[in-house]
């Protein structure tokens, strides 16, 4: 459930006095970035990843970004003490204000930020996938990109729940595994954990990057390879990964039950909330001094 408030640029206002014009660009045109941060207990998850996604994605869709992204953070955490929130769900939004034959009288701005805040959802205790074909150009030069024109993602997902689906795979050009609409997908056989490469399409997330990177256990191998859905469907273990998700196992794809073990996915959970809450607890003790 979206909080009482938002933050528009630099104010922290009630979520019913936000005021939007037809004449920004991006509000009619999808023309804008964003990213969805998780909050635990008042700090921004790996704040600096989203950031520097966010300015990627930004230079490549000619997005103004604020040019502080420290000031931008503290406004952010006001915003959550504001709705009172510490463990929620944040959403941070770059709307360009110019460019086309629709843009408005300008607000001085070449962008709009907006950021809320909601309850964080519950995922239960899996997922039930279906396939998408062709649904990302792998050789497009916006693949991975997260930018706010999200209605196809939103279309295919409504489309698989009416089916009785929780998310659907998304196969690039070539009939590879690619992501979810939210979320990257991994599979593991015996010690070896394996997820789709950036040249699939897939966007870089968050916790994708932060597994890579940074979650290490003993004897197991994680790493990127070119997935078809083959690989899926006769894999030990396929689980997906996002912020608001962390490592979510699937256990059905098109009907067909999915996964035998789920050794490695539980050892990586147990790695990647020991990285997450190591990380909290560092932030903590920055604001304290």
């Amino acid at each position: 459930m979206l909080h009482r408030y938002v933050l528009h640029n630099d104010q922290i206002q009630p979520v019913t006095d936000l005021s939007l014009s037809p004449g920004q660009v991006g509000l009619l045109a999808g023309w804008g970035v964003f990213s969805t941060l998780r909050v635990a207990g008042g700090v921004l998850f790996a704040w600096e990843r989203h950031w520097a996604r966010i300015q990627r994605d930004a230079a490549a869709f000619h997005v103004a970004l604020p040019h502080d992204p420290e000031i931008v953070r503290r406004k952010l955490v006001e915003l959550v003490e504001a709705n009172q929130a510490p463990n929620c769900t944040l959403r941070l939004v770059i709307v360009r204000n110019g460019g086309g034959m629709w843009a408005g009288p300008s607000n001085g701005r070449e962008s709009d930020l907006i950021a809320l805040t909601a309850d964080s959802k519950e995922w239960g205790e899996g997922v039930k996938l279906a396939y998408v074909r062709e649904a990302r150009h792998a050789a497009c030069q916006f693949a991975g990109t997260k930018i706010l024109s999200w209605a196809m993602n939103l279309t295919w997902l409504e489309s698989a729940q009416q089916r009785g689906f929780d998310e659907v795979i998304l196969l690039n050009e070539r009939g590879e595994v690619s992501e979810c609409t939210s979320a990257n997908i991994f599979i593991a056989n015996g010690n070896e954990v394996w997820t789709p490469p950036l040249s699939s399409g897939c966007l870089p997330g968050i916790t994708r990057e932060v597994i890579l990177g940074e979650v290490h256990v003993p004897g197991i191998r994680i790493a990127e390879k070119t997935l078809l859905p083959g690989d899926l469907e006769f894999a030990d273990e396929v689980f997906i990964t996002s912020t608001t998700r962390d490592l979510l196992p699937v256990h059905v794809i098109e009907d067909k039950k999915i996964g035998r073990k789920d050794y490695a996915r539980q050892s990586m959970t147990r790695a990647f909330r020991e990285y997450l809450e190591t990380y909290i607890a560092s932030r903590r003790e920055s604001v304290a001094r």
